[in-house]
């Protein structure tokens, strides 16, 4: 069975969990998804060469949460992490072709009132869909497409970068165990494999479908997984759920019981408009992080309630005023397929 984007689904996203925080600030399990991967597929690819053992790191290769933390908060594989989810990159990759300006938007208003009854709507959307289980030797495979706003430094100076979009294609396996990414950094594939068990922020569809599906449980069980984690406890929990929105294929009463989950989180609001990585427009549920300035949206059809994509927009004062300006698009996301496939590099829905 075809699962396409005009159904709401949540996903998984990868993330290499390799590198504990510094002791001055305790970055979460999934919070620097996005550079860990890049990072987790070099230390792949190095210990290949070396034809050394993997070494036993808590990893998460499959989500892809932007970084939340402020200038030099962390480095990671030599490269700095700077403000508000953006990678400082070095000289040499800054004539990136497909580079641009920043990408912009304009910042919509937010507003809590009748985000709950969005939500319940959303919800029942989800839990009408059909989703069929994967079975023990198949792939969640999702395909999206991706872009965002890097600072990068050329000649000593420092500017604000749109990346054109890219594909980006995920397979993982029902237990988690197995998968491949192909991306931007990574065009011929690599493999993802480990043998750590799943947990809340590097789930699987096996670890999905054993969650509880009653709302208050589910949203109880996320808040004391995340706990310690983030800039607060329901800045945590919502950006949790919204990991599991954008690469994850999980049963259909689950996502039913994400989506009511949130809409008990204080702080959530909906966007009237709302654009993903391909333009698409939609309503949003969003929730803006005070501590960076950033609001996290959740785009979806109008009229369908489908999950579209998602976005990272700077609204607040962010930790590099100057270059990031209210309006900058820190990433932006569109799930452009949702499937079971029997195999890697494979991405032809599984037919019964």
């Amino acid at each position: 069975m075809n699962a396409s984007p005009s159904q709401p689904r949540p996903a998984e996203r990868p993330e290499p969990a390799g590198l504990r925080p510094t002791p001055e600030r305790d970055l979460p399990a999934g919070r620097h998804q996005f550079h860990k991967e890049r990072l987790m597929a070099r230390i792949h690819e190095d210990l290949s060469a070396a034809e050394r053992p993997v070494p036993a790191v808590r990893r998460n290769p499959f989500l892809r949460r932007v970084v939340l933390f402020p200038v030099a908060a962390c480095v990671l594989a030599g490269a700095a992490v700077a403000g508000v989810g953006l990678t400082t990159r070095a000289p040499e990759e800054a004539a990136d072709p497909a580079a641009g300006p920043a990408l912009t938007t304009t910042v919509g208003a937010a507003d809590t009132h009748g985000v709950v009854q969005l939500l319940d709507r959303i919800s029942l959307a989800a839990a009408g869909a059909a989703v069929p289980a994967v079975g023990a030797n198949q792939y969640v495979y999702i395909e999206s497409k991706v872009a965002g706003t890097d600072l990068r430094v050329v000649n000593g100076k420092r500017s604000a970068v749109g990346s054109g979009l890219t594909t980006r294609q995920a397979w993982k396996s029902a237990d988690g165990h197995r998968g491949w990414l192909v991306d931007e950094h990574h065009k011929n594939g690599i493999a993802l494999d480990t043998e750590e068990q799943p947990y809340l922020n590097g789930p699987s569809y096996d670890y999905l479908a054993g969650l509880p599906t009653d709302p208050d449980a589910l949203l109880k069980k996320i808040y004391a997984d995340t706990a310690g984690h983030g800039p607060g406890p329901d800045a945590e929990a919502f950006t949790t759920i919204g990991d599991l929105l954008a690469e994850s294929y999980p049963p259909a009463a689950l996502s039913a019981a994400l989506y009511k989950a949130a809409g008990k989180i204080p702080g959530v609001a909906q966007v009237n408009d709302a654009a993903d990585a391909l333009g698409r427009h939609g309503i949003a549920v969003a929730r803006l992080d005070e501590t960076s300035g950033v609001r996290s949206e959740w785009i979806f059809d109008r009229t369908t309630f489908a999950f579209l994509g998602e976005r990272q927009v700077q609204v607040g004062a962010s930790a590099e005023p100057d270059l990031i300006k209210p309006g900058t698009v820190i990433h932006t996301s569109a799930v452009t397929a949702r499937t079971i496939v029997d195999g890697i590099k494979q991405t032809a829905p599984h037919r019964a």
